[in-house]
């Protein structure tokens, strides 16, 4: 579909929210707003994924996200994606993000420690030493890739120090994140080359088994692989290969989308709302708060899905066992019954926190604190540096109807005089 096609004078039964093209060229809002004013729970019966139901209301989203005994993780996996027909049975991954009660709680409960309120406080002046190291080297007077200078650099360190994995090749992990949800039902390529793929995943996995052991014939620290190494409930892992290499992948791509995503969503925003910029330079105290509605107004991973157990209702509608039920977050941070001017970018937003960027139940992200951790520390140390990161041409996003990836943000940084 070309950006001229008006919404509104096609069928329900024609607007596909799937389409990887709709978020690359960012032309989804009008088919959202179309869905959550007609049919906030909708059926599309034919797709290149196949059938599923677009929930797409903030009321609803929550409805299902918070019944895991109806709406299953387990069942069918998190992306509206259904694994290649021809793939490898040794290659179908599993992960804690997939799983429902009662398997579910035990496995991140291993991993949670690594992200909690104490810990955060330990890691806030290492976050801060390396946001500081980055911004101090940028080339000032001359445009250049926001997200791979900034967006990608600060997440590739972050994620090193969480898995205590070599400095040096920190880039691997960003690299096997974006490979992770590179798959033709969630961009749209079917030129990817997916033994290529799988091979790139099984350097991944060797990297991180040959990590394990390591971890597990130390005593316990307090990195991610070293928990889940020395935990009750993860320690076997390893014997179980689909598992051990779903849950790496999952921590990576968490660790990596949310936050380098949300990095350079700020900085378009801030762009497209300039008196939400000067707001910001002349009020650094409401940087919180803004951090909570660049996560809205970004909205990382754009969508989550569910299998049903049984027949449900559920906004009117009747929802089969079997059915595929996908919640659209992109659409629940943008509902006019929840956000006033929901479009519009505010970073004194009263109620900035009650998106769904995170997920909603026991799913909820689990490293959202640090996500939101390093976005404030990164803005607090840019409004001392620059009077503004000014967007200095197109940006470049990337087909993809699961994470609302950005590819280049080209800037020209203005120091404080």
């Amino acid at each position: 579909m070309s950006e001229a096609v008006d919404v509104d004078s096609l069928s329900l039964d024609e607007i596909d929210v799937s389409q990887a093209s709709l978020y690359q060229r960012d032309a989804w809002r009008p088919y959202f707003e179309r869905l959550r004013r007609e049919a906030p729970v909708h059926f599309q019966a034919d797709s290149p994924v196949g059938a599923f139901w677009s929930v797409s209301s903030h009321e609803l989203i929550k409805a299902v996200d918070t019944n895991h005994d109806v709406f299953s993780s387990e069942a069918g996996g998190v992306a509206i994606a259904d694994p290649p027909e021809n793939i490898d049975p040794s290659m179908m991954i599993e992960n804690f993000i997939s799983m429902d009660p009662p398997r579910h709680g035990p496995q991140r409960k291993v991993v949670s420690p690594a992200v909690a309120p104490t810990n955060l406080a330990n890691l806030e002046p290492l976050i801060r030493e390396r946001v500081v190291d980055i911004l101090d080297n940028l080339p000032v007077g001359e445009t250049f890739n926001w997200v791979d200078r900034v967006s990608i650099e600060l997440t590739a360190r972050m994620l090193a120090t969480l898995f205590d994995f070599p400095y040096e090749d920190r880039r691997k992990l960003v690299h096997w994140s974006d490979i992770t949800t590179a798959v033709p039902q969630t961009t749209g390529d079917d030129s990817i080359d997916e033994n290529a793929r799988q091979a790139e995943l099984m350097e991944c996995a060797t990297a991180f088994y040959q990590l394990w052991a390591e971890r597990a014939a130390q005593p316990p620290k307090f990195d991610l692989i070293s928990m889940l190494a020395h935990g009750e409930a993860t320690k076997n892992m390893p014997e179980n290969p689909q598992l051990f290499l779903g849950n790496v992948l999952l921590l990576i791509v968490g660790g990596n989308d949310t936050t380098r995503n949300s990095i350079s969503g700020g900085v378009i925003a801030l762009n497209e709302h300039p008196q939400q910029y000067d707001k910001l330079m002349n009020e650094p105290r409401l940087i919180p708060n803004m951090v909570a509605e660049m996560v809205r107004w970004q909205t990382p991973v754009i969508h989550m899905r569910r299998n049903a157990l049984r027949d449900v209702e559920l906004g009117g509608k009747t929802i089969r066992a079997g059915d595929k039920v996908v919640m659209w977050y992109l659409s629940g941070n943008r509902d006019e019954q929840v956000f006033d001017d929901a479009d519009a970018f505010r970073i004194d937003r009263a109620n900035a926190r009650q998106h769904v960027s995170f997920g909603y139940g026991i799913h909820r992200c689990m490293g959202n604190r640090l996500a939101e951790l390093q976005l404030r520390t990164l803005w607090e140390e840019i409004v001392k540096r620059f009077e503004r990161v000014e967007l200095a041409g197109d940006v470049v996003r990337l087909p993809n109807n699961f994470i609302r990836g950005i590819k280049e943000v080209p800037v020209r940084l203005h120091p404080k005089r």
